[in-house]
């Protein structure tokens, strides 16, 4: 007990020692980082000189630009400075925090394997969090996205960095707390060790970073229903159920229901993009070089129901042999005259299969030309699609602007600036918040519909050479109508 009370040390304490002591590193990255955040002027030019020196992070940086995640169809970023200047500043923030938080927990190579095991688990759940968290927000602005992710990241932090580093305390409360599964029991413990808890231990360290509103707001008023706050609870919650080996069933159906409500759609629909969601969380942690984690992450097949777990959602891969061909087809029905009907259908086919997409339509303008109505769809829900997606041409709206301009558009951010205000909220539900794609059907130069294709179904964005494919089909198809309307 003598021992044990000498150890008690307070929030204030472990909150210099891991500042100063266990991860000075750490904490002069992120304040370095915020204040950088606080002055627009310069921030892009001094985030690349104030991390140039640490080659390993750089090296971490630069991966994760290029990653899939990250990386929508721009070249290849080589430098810190340019990846901040394409990605943004707020995100490129947060792959500097995380690519460092995960280093610098991963350094020490001297704890027990029960307690290095605990630490992992806690990371890769908090890694499965932010991922979780920034999918949920998907609809709102970057900047927001970006804010959960890392509050959802580091909100076990200071329970992560005290297993981290090591030593007999950390061996003692590892001891006490194995096969605690009482709550309120392993606070106590944790309480009594350490002198304060692992949350007020977060608390501290985040005040003493300057680590941001939200991720103090979601420790602080958990319950609060402001939509990042949830989302950032929500993927909390979601992330330990499913760090169990048998998820309780009625506690994941409960909170998968919760998040589905959260974005207003159905809980099938949430399942299918948390799957997604944790694919992607598998490749970027081996882009943070985590692969450590990969181990502790959940499977993505837990966001299915039990019945429906080996079920896997197809990944259509752009293929340049199907596209060749079906190229050519469209080549061969440009000399000869071929039914219209035909001509749609397999155009859409090179875009589904060649281009790679989860749903392709040829949307045809009614007769008043004030709508467009889906004719042929095809790909992942394709039944929904066609009762659905009917487009409304009263208002100004990306659509009616692509059917006056007669123009292909790539639509690569819908939350961005640069498109929010041409898409209206009630059309924003029905479309991919990762981008889209849509071309003009062109007949002797009047518009009679629009070839319309994403990828929401498995969250992917769309590169420059896979919108000149689409580009390219749609161009074909249009000849081939002019020469099936001729006499």
């Amino acid at each position: 007990m003598k021992a044990q009370a000498s150890s008690a040390k307070g929030v204030d304490y472990w909150t210099q020692r891991i500042s100063e002591q266990e991860m000075p590193a750490l904490c002069s990255t992120v304040k370095t980082l915020e204040r950088l955040a606080k002055d627009d002027v310069s921030s892009m030019t001094i985030l690349g000189r104030s991390i140039m020196h640490d080659n390993a992070l750089t090296s971490r940086i630069l991966r994760v630009a290029n990653s899939a995640t990250y990386n929508k169809g721009i070249s290849q970023v080589t430098t810190v400075s340019r990846a901040a200047v394409v990605l943004g500043f707020d995100t490129i923030r947060n792959i500097c925090i995380t690519a460092k938080l995960l280093s610098s927990l991963l350094e020490n190579k001297n704890l027990t394997p029960a307690v290095y095991q605990r630490l992992l688990k806690l990371m890769a759940k908090s890694f499965q969090a932010a991922m979780l968290a920034r999918m949920m927000l998907s609809g709102y602005e970057e900047e927001i996205q970006e804010e959960a992710f890392i509050a959802a990241l580091l909100y076990h932090l200071g329970e992560s960095a005290f297993w981290s580093m090591g030593g007999e305390l950390a061996i003692e409360l590892d001891r006490q707390l194995e096969g605690v599964d009482d709550g309120l029991v392993a606070l106590s413990r944790v309480r009594d060790l350490l002198g304060a808890s692992f949350t007020q231990l977060t608390q501290g360290l985040a005040r003493n970073w300057g680590l941001g509103e939200v991720l103090l707001k979601s420790l602080n008023n958990p319950d609060e229903r402001t939509p990042e706050i949830r989302a950032i609870f929500l993927a909390n919650k979601l992330s330990e159920a499913l760090a169990e080996v048998r998820p309780d069933p009625v506690e994941m159906e409960k909170r998968i229901k919760q998040a589905a409500d959260l974005l207003g759609i159905k809980p099938d629909e949430f399942r299918n993009q948390a799957f997604m969601c944790a694919r992607s969380t598998h490749k970027l942690a081996e882009a943070y070089g985590a692969k450590v984690l990969v181990d502790f992450l959940p499977e993505p097949g837990k966001f299915l129901p039990p019945e429906e777990e080996e079920i896997q959602i197809t990944i259509r891969e752009p293929d340049l042999v199907l596209q060749l061909k079906k190229l050519k087809e469209l080549t061969g029905f440009a000399v000869s005259k071929t039914e219209i009907n035909q001509v749609m259908l397999t155009a859409l086919e090179g875009i589904l299969d060649g281009v790679g997409v989860d749903r392709c339509a040829v949307l045809l303008l009614s007769p008043s030309r004030k709508m467009l109505q889906p004719r042929i769809v095809l790909g992942e829900n394709a039944d929904d699609m066609k009762r659905d997606f009917v487009i409304e041409l009263d208002e100004d709206n990306l659509f009616r602007q692509a059917v006056e301009l007669k123009t292909p558009m790539w639509i690569d951010a819908p939350d961005s600036a640069r498109w929010r205000m041409s898409i209206p909220e009630s059309m924003r539900k029905r479309l991919s918040s990762k981008g889209f794609l849509m071309a003009p059907m062109v007949v002797e130069n009047k518009v009679i519909g629009m070839f319309y294709a994403d990828r929401g179904i498995s969250d992917r964005s769309f590169t420059g050479e896979e919108f000149d494919s689409f580009t390219h089909f749609t161009q074909l198809a249009n000849v081939c109508f002019s020469t099936s309307m001729r006499p």
